[in-house]
């Protein structure tokens, strides 16, 4: 080979090294922003509230709801409330609740209804739901709401019915944080919190979902367990005979001791702690918990919770980190989320040798 074969030889040889480095670095580039990647998943019971906190992360850092989602909601919260409406007359029939007399005729109008079949939300209807809901019988089935299965936010959207009954009604934020559209697959955000990157995953809470949360354990940073906290003398939607909070316990014990996640750092979020704190006032935590001796002190009823779900993840080779949270206040989710930041920056610095 000549002198000129020999340079354009050196070159290309050259030239490959350079490619080789460039792809080098765009490999440790690549790896350093995977290392960085911060990956949440998302678990819990069905209706704990799971959904509502991604929803709570898309009015914090995508910007809210777009048009084409609230028109999504439209026709679901609007069939809602006659549905709830439903729900409490079938309930007031069951547990012997009586109606005012001038309702009875109505009562059976909205007993009669196939809830499959409800299309639209007419001026008439509105009206009819006014009606029942002001009845006094009505409302002592909202408060006994834990004796069959009524969502806590019907009272949001039987409070604003003729709001939501207008022609031109558009769900603000807080009717989609209130609405309840159970989770099947998976329900998935990706947004930058300051410079991290984070990708939060909620899966389906109830006990047909769960099978498939295996697919998801990959490079999870940080495990999130919802807790309806409230739920304590409340009964699974899937088995009558089954406590909700225990049911919420013996899963957090399960999936925490799980070989994907017993090193993982966790955060146990005890939703729905403003509901919590009314009902312990007149309900007995002893109906869930026989060793409970703290009466309706509040506190002494968080801490006791508290102390169990400690109990029941307890590993030292990972912290739990707990908050109280109501998934529906947008300010308090903002204040929590800023928290567990806080914690996975630590953790890291820790990992590596800084602190």
């Amino acid at each position: 080979m000549g002198p000129k074969g020999s340079k354009q030889a050196k070159k290309k040889q050259n030239a490959k090294k350079q490619k080789n480095a460039q792809i080098e670095e765009e490999l440790q580039i690549e790896q350093e922003e995977v290392r960085n990647q911060v990956n949440i998943l998302v678990l819990g019971t069905g209706e704990s509230g799971k959904s509502t906190f991604i929803k709570q992360l898309l009015i914090l850092h995508k910007g809210g709801f777009r048009q084409t989602d609230r028109e999504t909601y439209f026709t679901t919260i609007r069939k809602n409330a006659v549905i709830h409406i439903v729900q409490m007359v079938n309930a007031c029939k069951s547990f012997g609740w009586k109606l005012e007399k001038k309702n009875h005729e109505l009562a059976r109008e909205f007993a009669n209804i196939k809830t499959s079949e409800i299309k639209e939300l007419k001026k008439e209807t509105v009206k009819k739901i006014k009606q029942l809901w002001a009845d006094p019988a009505l409302k002592t089935a909202y408060k006994n709401r834990h004796k069959f299965h009524l969502p806590d936010s019907s009272n949001h959207y039987l409070d604003s019915i003729d709001r939501i009954g207008d022609p031109e009604y558009s769900p603000t934020d807080k009717d989609i944080l209130f609405c309840r559209i159970p989770t099947t697959g998976l329900n998935k955000i990706s947004f930058n919190f300051g410079e991290t990157p984070w990708t939060v995953v909620d899966v389906g809470g109830q006990r047909s979902e769960r099978r498939k949360w295996i697919h998801q354990f990959d490079n999870v940073t940080l495990l999130i367990y919802v807790v309806a906290i409230n739920e304590f003398n409340q009964k699974l939607f899937e088995d009558e005979e089954v406590n909700r909070l225990l049911e919420s316990l013996v899963l957090f014990e399960k999936t925490s001791n799980d070989k994907f996640f017993k090193e993982k750092n966790c955060v146990i979020f005890f939703n729905k702690i403003d509901l919590f704190e009314k009902k312990i006032q007149t309900e007995d935590l002893n109906q869930c918990f026989p060793d409970y001796e703290g009466g309706n002190d509040p506190d002494e009823a968080k801490k006791f919770i508290k102390l169990k779900f400690l109990e029941a993840g307890e590993n030292e080779s990972r912290n739990i980190f707990c908050h109280y949270t109501c998934a529906t206040d947008t300010r308090n989710i903002e204040n929590v989320f800023d928290a567990v930041n806080v914690s996975i920056i630590e953790n890291t610095l820790k990992n590596g040798g800084y602190m």
